[in-house]
């Protein structure tokens, strides 16, 4: 009515009210009337924004990268923030007069991007695809004193990247080599899971081979000992055979000895007496066998002999 209004903010809205070009009032979350055809509304927002980022790069070795993410910021000094750009709203309090507020997010992706390909750019493609950690940690430190977010009275209350993502083709570039090298990863498992299989065969084989070894050196260590006992047990027996003979030259010669002495002993006797002297030592039997002799050698002189039956038995007996 007749040019005044009441218009009421919320709190996450920092409100200035200038009239007469003068500064008149100002705070968050403010409520009046104002007469508007005079007054001059301010409006600044403090509450948390968000400003997602997409950007591609080029890294070290020429390869296109894309970098996706979001940073989150506030407006802490809002006198600096409309200073600089042109919050000022409409008549009725609706809505702003410019497109200045939408400024502040391409602003801060711009900062983003420039922080984020001084350093992609010297990064290798590969080392850049894993570097989002350290980019992140690098890139939020330096846009908070980044000399634009701080004439705008920003606060930089977060930043995150997303992804870094190849282009499609260098993606199944480092697809296939990756595959490649976990290919060549099972063969050489494979090869060393075979390697080591043959090695315990192989010691397995040469296990064997010692054991027979070691089996036919103790068969002959035994067969040497064998033959060894076998050539002592022929030296003893040879040598009990010269011993025996050895006395049985001795037995011999000492009969023969004897013999001969009684022979020289006997040499001028008379042989009937040498023969009875033999006859002496005979027993019966022997003695009824040279008298038999005797007969047989004087048969012609003899006419008849009788022997007794129990001089047969005894005869017969004996034998």
């Amino acid at each position: 009515m007749f040019g005044f209004r009441y218009i009421k903010f919320d709190p996450t809205r920092h409100v200035m009210v200038y009239k007469g070009g003068e500064l008149r009032r100002e705070g968050p979350g403010l409520a009046f009337w104002y007469f508007a055809p005079s007054t001059t509304l301010v409006a600044v927002p403090l509450g948390s924004s968000e400003a997602h980022y997409i950007f591609e790069e080029t890294t070290l070795d020429y390869q296109q990268v894309t970098i996706q993410g979001q940073v989150t910021y506030r407006i802490s000094d809002p006198k600096k923030a409309a200073a600089l750009l042109n919050h000022t709203l409409d008549a009725r309090g609706d809505r702003y007069v410019s497109q200045d507020p939408e400024k502040i997010q391409q602003r801060v992706v711009t900062a983003v991007n420039v922080l984020a390909k001084a350093r992609v750019q010297n990064l290798s493609l590969r080392d850049a695809m894993t570097a989002g950690e350290r980019l992140v940690g690098e890139i939020r430190d330096e846009l908070k004193s980044h000399p634009e977010v701080l004439s705008l009275g920003l606060e930089i209350l977060g930043l995150s990247i997303l992804a870094i993502k190849p282009t499609p083709d260098t993606a199944r570039a480092l697809e296939a080599g990756t595959r490649e090298q976990l290919l060549k990863e099972a063969d050489d498992a494979i090869f060393t899971r075979r390697n080591a299989s043959v090695e315990h065969e192989r010691s397995i084989k040469e296990n064997e081979l010692r054991t027979e070894q070691a089996v036919q050196e103790k068969r002959h260590q035994i067969e040497k000992a064998d033959t060894t006992h076998r050539i002592g047990q022929e030296e003893s027996r040879r040598a009990l055979v010269e011993l025996e003979a050895a006395n049985a030259r001795t037995s011999a010669d000492a009969r023969a000895y004897a013999l001969e002495a009684v022979v020289k002993a006997l040499a001028g006797s008379d042989p009937k007496l040498v023969q009875v002297l033999a006859q002496a030592r005979m027993k019966p039997d022997a003695l009824v066998a040279a008298a038999m002799t005797e007969f047989a050698a004087n048969a012609e002189k003899i006419g008849e002999i009788n022997l007794s039956p129990e001089l047969l038995h005894e005869l017969l007996k004996g034998k």
